[in-house]
């Protein structure tokens, strides 16, 4: 029963709790090979995390009673797993290889799924060819992205990550309403050769049509209005309100692609733009290997369930409440942010499948920068603040066109080594008496150089950032987030904590149209309101 697999690993990380990680080697040979495993092109090391063998055991029989394996077969068979809203989720089937047989509540959606990757392919590859041209026939040079959300952050990710260093066609991404994102955005660009792609689920998103309604009236200004709807492509699961808006062309998606999962679809059509199909193609490559390895792999050796594992030992053993994420490559600058919103607006939930309270926390604050920027801002929280914050260093061995980044990873390699280690205050007082310094100045300083040490981490590390590395790394994140869902028993596919939010502001819009707060407002949104409308 999953209550007597809770007990039992609370019960083992308060032991672990009192012993050091570098200790856990010396007691356990294999510790190294048990924690460590390759999947789908990536290599990930999980001994430096708190756990020991007892507490690894408890980690896995704990997946087991919460029943991940079954929970995990009824979401690639598409069953109502976002019980909320009664929605299959599917995004496994849309990198699956051609032939794939996957259903979304009963119905074949494989077929689908390939003939909008067909017609995605063939569109941009008529526009990178010149055959698809804009209103005054001239070819496309720069496509401009606008959404928000997963709408966003994930082709914003997969662009920074895969973008040549001169593209054929560049890439811009519109998110903010602050009307300086759209200002920026265009800065340069000549509307006759700019296509506007406008990604909304439900094409009702208010910041996304609101830069479109902006993108429209620039491109306006300069186009003839009869050739203005082949400058606006729709990527949305309501094609019918993509073309009202204007949008000549329209690519579908269905609304079992949550909006956090979907960058394997159409709504990355600027990036396959952008790139051409073919890296497209392998990132979509890299996730379905990813997808095999959760499948097949044993729960032991199961990239995905031993990332879940080791944050859930953090969060619910040990109590931690936050994680760091630190990609050691300029090209995953985005990954914390994508990863903010995969596993917060994922799990950051309060209640569980059947509406009970949840009864221990659940998702921790996700943060993050690109390594060696974060050493000179956060680390130094992380390896001296009273709070123990897990870190996950994403570690890549060549970059920028194959060129070895040493200097780079071996910054990951020691920060790891450094949040393990630590450094006691008797060794920081023979380090200063050795370089100079008298007994009463190494006593005064000592203590400010010492390093509590026994700081958990994880590290993935991949040879090359390829479109199948990528690929399989954002799988694997996502699998990730869906076993932690299983085992704190919430639904990861709704998101509703946004919505009241969403009121609200229709309502304060309203409210600053006619320039005077409603009278069931609260006093201090009342008087914000009247200064910013003054």
């Amino acid at each position: 029963m999953p209550h007597v697999a809770w007990t039992e690993l609370e019960a083992a990380a308060r032991r672990d709790a009192q012993s050091r990680i570098q200790d856990q080697f010396a007691a356990d040979p294999d510790r190294l090979s048990r924690l460590t495993l390759d999947a789908a092109g990536l290599h990930l090391d999980l001994s430096k995390q708190s756990w020991s063998q007892a507490g690894f055991d408890a980690a896995l029989s704990l997946a087991r009673a919460c029943d991940v394996e079954g929970r995990r077969a009824a979401l690639f068979a598409g069953e109502a797993v976002n019980l909320t809203e009664g929605r299959a989720v599917l995004h496994p089937a849309l990198r699956a290889p051609d032939g794939a047989s996957f259903h979304a509540l009963g119905e074949p959606v494989s077929a689908e799924v390939e003939a909008v990757r067909a017609e995605m392919k063939a569109y941009a590859e008529a526009l990178r060819c010149g055959n698809e041209t804009g209103a005054t026939g001239r070819r496309f040079e720069t496509v401009l992205h606008i959404g928000i959300g997963g709408s966003d952050l994930g082709p914003r990710l997969i662009w920074d990550a895969l973008r040549p260093l001169d593209p054929d066609i560049d890439l811009r991404f519109v998110a903010n309403i602050d009307p300086r994102d759209m200002a920026e955005a265009l800065a340069g660009l000549d509307p006759e050769t700019t296509l506007a792609i406008v990604v909304s689920k439900t094409f009702t998103t208010q910041e996304t049509l609101t830069n479109a309604e902006a993108a429209k009236a620039w491109l306006a200004a300069s186009l003839p209005a009869e050739g203005l709807a082949k400058h606006f492509t729709g990527v949305t699961a309501a094609p019918e309100k993509a073309q009202a808006f204007g949008c000549g062309r329209t690519f579908a998606f269905r609304d079992w692609v949550g909006g956090r999962y979907s960058l394997w679809s159409a709504v990355s059509l600027s990036c396959v733009i952008a790139l051409g199909w073919e890296p497209f193609q392998a990132f979509l490559d890299g996730a379905a290997d990813m997808d095999r390895h959760f499948l097949e792999a044993p729960l032991e050796k199961n990239a995905p369930v031993l990332l879940a594992l080791a944050e859930i030992y953090n969060v619910d053993g040990l109590h931690r409440g936050a994680r760091s994420v630190a990609p050691y490559a300029h090209a995953l600058r985005r990954l914390p942010a994508f990863l903010q919103q995969l596993e917060m607006e994922s799990n950051g939930k309060q209640v569980r499948r059947d509406g009970s309270p949840v009864g221990r926390q659940t998702c921790p604050v996700v943060f993050g920068e690109p390594g060696s920027n974060g050493q000179h801002a956060f680390f130094q929280q992380l390896h001296q603040g009273l709070e123990v914050v897990p870190v996950e260093f994403i570690v890549v061995g060549h970059t920028c066109g194959g060129t070895s980044a040493t200097a780079l990873w071996a910054n990951a390699l020691a920060q790891a080594q450094a949040l393990m280690q630590g450094k006691s205050e008797a060794q920081a007082h023979a380090e200063l008496i050795a370089s100079g310094a008298s007994e009463a100045e190494a006593d005064r300083l000592a203590p400010h150089k010492a390093f509590p040490g026994n700081r958990p981490s994880t590290t993935v590390l991949m040879k090359r950032l390829t479109p199948q590395t990528l690929g399989a790394l954002i799988a694997l994140y996502e699998h990730k987030t869906f076993v932690e869902g299983v085992i704190w028993d919430i639904n990861s596919f709704d998101q509703w904590g946004v919505e009241l939010g969403k009121v609200l502001a229709r309502a304060l819009l309203k409210d600053a149209a006619s320039g005077a707060p409603s009278p069931d407002l609260d006093p201090s949104t009342a008087d914000l309101l009247r200064r910013l409308t003054a």
